[in-house]
C-alpha cells in the first residue's frame, strides 16, 4: 500500500487514520518491525512527516494460521533434554507462523512433542531463540523452558553462542578469506527482501573460500550478527549469491535447492555451562559436500 502525507504529522498517527481497521498497537509492531517505509527509509514511529512525503506498507500482521495447532511430524532430532533441543531443520519447513504462511511450520511440529516449550518469545514462537530461512537447512537449539530461552539469548546476543554455515554460491570466488561489513535493512524495492542499506542495521559476515565445484564455489560463513537474510544479502552484494536463492540470486542461478547450510552451533548448555558443539552434514542435494569438513568450520 502506497500513500502521500498531505499536513505534517507523525508517522504513526498518519497510519493509524490511513488504516482505521487496525489498532495502533499493531501498527507501533508494523513500524518496530520495519513493515513501512518513508521515502523508501524506515522511519520510528514518531518520524514527523512532510507533505509530499510517500509512505509505503508491507503486508500487516493478522493472526497467521496454525497458530498453535499441534502437527505431528518427523523431526530429526540430535539432542534432547529438560532444558533444550538440537534439531536439523529440513528444506522448506518455516520455523513459526506467520500470516503469509500457509502450511504448518516447525513450532507445529514442536508443539506436538509431549514435553514443554518455552513462551518467552512471545505466542506465535514457542521454544524459538534464533530462526532459519525456511529454505535454509541445517541445526537450531529449541528452548523447552523460559530459564534455558533467556540463557540461550543471552549468548547469541553477547556472541558466545557460535554458528557456521556452509554454502555453495555462484562464480568463481577467489578470495581465501574475507569479511563483509555492510549494513542491511528493508529494501526500498520490494516488501519482501532486505538489501544493503546506508541506514539499515550493522551486519557483519566473515567468509572462508573451501574449494571450487562445477556449479560454483564453496564457501563456510560466520556470523557477528544475525539479521534476516545477512548471508544471502551479503554474498549477493559481492556478485557471489547462493545458488538456488529465489529472491537473491539471477533467474539463471536458482534452478537448484537453495544452497545453504547451518552445519555447526556450539553453545553452553543453559543448566550445566559445559560446553557442547554440534554438526549436522548437508542434505543429499548439496552440491559442495566433498569440500566440507567440521574441522573446516570448528578451526576459524
Amino acid at each position: 500500500m502506497r500513500f502521500e502525507a498531505d499536513a505534517i504529522e507523525r508517522l504513526d498517527k498518519f497510519l493509524a487514520r490511513m488504516l482505521p481497521q487496525h489498532s495502533r498497537t499493531k501498527i507501533k509492531k508494523l513500524l518496530d518491525e520495519e513493515g513501512a517505509t518513508v521515502n523508501g527509509a524506515s522511519r520510528l514511529p514518531a518520524f514527523k512527516l512532510q507533505p509530499g512525503d510517500v509512505v509505503e506498507v508491507g503486508e500487516i500482521p493478522t493472526t497467521p494460521p496454525h497458530d498453535d495447532d499441534p502437527v505431528p511430524m518427523e523431526l530429526d532430532v540430535l539432542f534432547e533434554d529438560e532444558d533444550v533441543l538440537v534439531l536439523n531443520k529440513p528444506r522448506g519447513l518455516a520455523v513459526h507462523p506467520a500470516p503469509s504462511q500457509k502450511a504448518p511450520t516447525l513450532v507445529n511440529g514442536l508443539l506436538a512433542r509431549p514435553h514443554g516449550l518455552s513462551r518467552a518469545a512471545g505466542g506465535w514462537r514457542p521454544g524459538i531463540v534464533h530462526r532459519l530461512d525456511k529454505d535454509t537447512t541445517g541445526l537450531m537449539v529449541v528452548a523447552k523452558n523460559d530459564v534455558a530461552h533467556f540463557a540461550l539469548a543471552k549468548q547469541f546476543s553477547s556472541k558466545t553462542a557460535e554458528r557456521r554455515y556452509a554454502a555453495v554460491v555462484r562464480g568463481d570466488l577467489q578470495r581465501e578469506r574475507l569479511t563483509v561489513d555492510a549494513p542491511i535493512g528493508r529494501s526500498p524495492n520490494s516488501p519482501i527482501k532486505m538489501a544493503v542499506v546506508a541506514d539499515g542495521k550493522p551486519a557483519v559476515t566473515h567468509v572462508k573460500r573451501l574449494g571450487r565445484c562445477d556449479l560454483g564455489t564453496v564457501v563456510a560463513c560466520r556470523l557477528e550478527t544475525g539479521r534476516t537474510h545477512q548471508i544471502r544479502v551479503h554474498l549477493a552484494g559481492i556478485g557471489h549469491s547462493v545458488l538456488g536463492d529465489h529472491l537473491y540470486a539471477p533467474p539463471e542461478f536458482q534452478s537448484c535447492p537453495m544452497q545453504l547450510h547451518a552445519a555447526l552451533l556450539a553453545f553452553d548448555h543453559p543448566a550445566s555451562g559445559e560446553r557442547i558443539v554440534f554438526f549436522a552434514p548437508p542434505p543429499e542435494d548439496f552440491l559442495g559436500s566433498a569440500f566440507l569438513s567440521r574441522a573446516d568450520l570448528e578451526v576459524w
